[in-house]
């Protein structure tokens, strides 16, 4: 028996190796089919020499504006082709002022940082629910649904299978669809979810959630804020759902001007890089 235990671990310790290393490689491969598509675009367009002087060009620009290459790269891929003849990508742009943010002073540092915003919006929508486990999903530009953006009380299973999700069978994906919020009383018995979806949140701990859009002033859903929670719920009070849809409208604001202030403005500084040092070879850093 003695002997038995210390083995019975090593396996243990090593199919959980295996299993992050599974995680690890799907969450790549999700991701380098849109780096690697933003790269070749790049090449043609700047006459760049290869792929590592395009993925060098774009870390310039993520690492200046703190944008993800991830989601510079999206934008790249779906935002019209800057015109020949003019020096600018987005030269009739209009800026805007920050969107004010009630519920957290993360956007007060001048940084434009959508993580610390991202960070807040879930901390708030946790402390308004009284949940443990949540997310903040945003839209896929290049995918569509909604990719996991930031998450709390999660299982690295839970996070690896919703990492991307469609226009069904998940709340998030209702809420989205209908831009407006979603109660889960009880995950187990809720007919909205398909199976897979089902076993994986019940695998997590997750019995109940709400799901809240992000809204741009237009009504556009931009994101998803989750709060799942380890028993079934009776639904939301009247101050929890109000102070949730301000979260929801007021973080949408912020998103949709960070992504057409801060995110084209990386852009821009991308695009005069590339048209300056066109031929050039640019390293990574």
């Amino acid at each position: 028996m003695s002997a038995a235990g210390p083995a019975a671990a090593d396996d243990d310790s090593e199919l959980e190796r295996l299993r992050s290393e599974v995680r690890d490689l799907r969450a790549r491969a999700r991701v380098y089919p849109l780096i690697s598509q933003a790269q070749g675009l790049l090449q043609e367009r700047y006459g760049l020499p290869d792929g590592e002087s395009a993925f060098g060009l774009m870390q310039r620009a993520s690492q200046r504006y703190n944008v993800k290459l991830r989601t510079l790269a999206g934008f790249l891929v779906t935002a019209p082709r800057p015109d020949g003849g003019e020096q600018l990508w987005f030269p009739r742009r209009v800026r805007r002022p920050e969107p004010g943010l009630t519920f957290t002073s993360a956007h007060r540092s001048g940084s434009g940082s959508r993580g610390a915003v991202l960070k807040a919006v879930l901390s708030h929508t946790l402390a308004v629910t009284g949940a443990d486990m949540g997310n903040v999903q945003l839209t896929d530009r290049a995918r569509g649904g909604l990719r996991i953006e930031e998450h709390t009380g999660h299982t690295p299973e839970f996070v690896d299978f919703f990492a991307h999700v469609g226009e069904d069978g998940t709340a998030c994906a209702r809420a989205a669809r209908d831009v407006a919020p979603v109660t889960v009383r009880d995950v187990e018995s809720d007919p909205l979810f398909s199976e897979p979806a089902r076993r994986a949140i019940l695998a997590a701990g997750s019995r109940a959630c709400h799901s809240v859009p992000l809204t741009t002033a237009s009504g556009l859903c931009v994101g998803m804020v989750s709060a799942h929670l380890d028993r079934p719920v009776q639904g939301l009070t009247t101050a929890q759902a109000k102070a949730l849809d301000t979260v929801g409208g007021q973080a949408g604001r912020w998103l949709a001007w960070h992504d057409h202030t801060v995110v084209l403005d990386a852009l821009e500084h991308l695009h005069a890089l590339g048209r300056a040092g066109r031929g050039s070879r640019f390293r990574r850093s």
